[in-house]
């Protein structure tokens, strides 16, 4: 079921404030992060400028991926595994407010989002 319009400018909103802070201004030609919808799902992205002369795409990696609950109009954060597969972050309970999950990714107390 897809995110009710009003969460979803809620948390567009504060995804963009996100990204927009996460990155210093004087890097951005060659690091930035961005975010996309899907369903009720929206995932976070890192995405790095082409390193070789030959490359011509920026590569994107997946950072992490939250999950909006319409029932219990919570969203729950997800991390995936070397192989791209999706699991739910345990050091987190599911929040209304997505700022709270934004804040844990920022934290990652266990290295799984950043490294």
């Amino acid at each position: 079921m897809p995110i009710p319009p009003l969460i979803k400018e809620l948390a567009e909103q504060k995804l963009k404030k996100y990204c927009d802070e996460r990155i210093p201004v004087h890097v951005r030609d060659k690091l930035r992060l961005s975010y996309g919808f899907r369903g009720n799902t929206v995932t976070l992205f890192e995405e790095r400028a082409p390193w070789r002369a030959e490359m011509t795409e920026w590569t994107s990696h997946s950072v992490a991926q939250m999950r909006y609950d319409q029932k219990a109009n919570k969203w729950t954060l997800y991390c995936a595994d070397r192989n791209g597969k999706w699991h739910k972050y345990e050091g987190l309970a599911p929040a209304a407010d997505i700022a709270l999950i934004l804040k844990e990714i920022d934290r990652d107390p266990t290295g799984i989002f950043w490294g």
